[in-house]
């Protein structure tokens, strides 16, 4: 799916549903894996949405080094992509700037979600580039991780991640969506998404949770026929 069409067909919708709606959808429909923890916003209450464009890192001196990690997907990224780096949930080695950060803002990237640690996320937030991560640390990744290859099948945490995938992200963690399922996904995601609604405006109406909840039967909400 082009960039032109997903923006067209699904971005609109995709911001109007939180990670957690989308989690249950994914569980309603049968696809594991694709809700990650621990990766939250490093600066404000950011939320990005957007296609994956992929990275794996490896360590300094296990492939030859060519142009800094980051700057190829970044190149050759698109308006409302994702950057997404899979580095093993790595802490100790930064593998994210101001400097890669300002060059996808050039480009229109979203914003970027990192398996590991990050820094500079203070000047990120000066030019509002979300940045969503694992933690921060102030080390450089030069002579400590290089980028082994891009645009490739990673991993955020257990889920898979293919180019072009779906990515969701926001203060309550991060969804994987597989591209070839994302209509399917969206449309269970906007029914949880009503029904948990209808349940709020009936507690606000002064109905007791017990109510509410056998009405609303929320513990089989996830089933399709409810």
């Amino acid at each position: 799916m082009n960039a032109k069409d997903f923006d067209t067909q699904f971005r609109a919708r995709l911001d109007a549903v939180a990670t957690s709606n989308l989690s249950d959808a994914l569980d309603r429909v049968g696809i594991p894996r694709c809700a990650i923890h621990g990766i939250t916003p490093q600066w404000g209450r950011t939320k990005i949405v957007g296609r994956a464009v992929t990275i794996r890192l490896i360590a300094a001196g296990a492939v030859p080094s060519g142009a800094h990690l980051g700057v190829d997907a970044i190149f050759n990224s698109e308006a409302g992509d994702i950057i997404v780096i899979d580095n093993r949930g790595d802490l100790h080695h930064n593998c994210w700037g101001e400097i890669l950060a300002m060059g996808a803002k050039q480009k229109g990237v979203s914003g970027v979600v990192v398996d590991g640690a990050v820094r500079d996320v203070d000047a990120c937030e000066t030019f509002d580039f979300p940045v969503h991560a694992r933690g921060t640390v102030p080390s450089t990744a030069r002579g400590r991780i290089v980028q082994e290859a891009w645009n490739i099948p990673v991993r955020l945490g257990d889920a898979p991640v293919r180019p072009g995938d779906v990515i969701v992200a926001d203060v309550n963690g991060v969804v994987v969506i597989p591209i070839e399922r994302l209509a399917e996904v969206i449309t269970a995601a906007e029914e949880i998404m009503a029904k948990e609604l209808a349940m709020i405006d009936a507690l606000r109406a002064g109905e007791s949770i017990l109510e509410v909840d056998r009405r609303f039967n929320y513990e089989q909400m996830l089933r399709k026929s409810n």
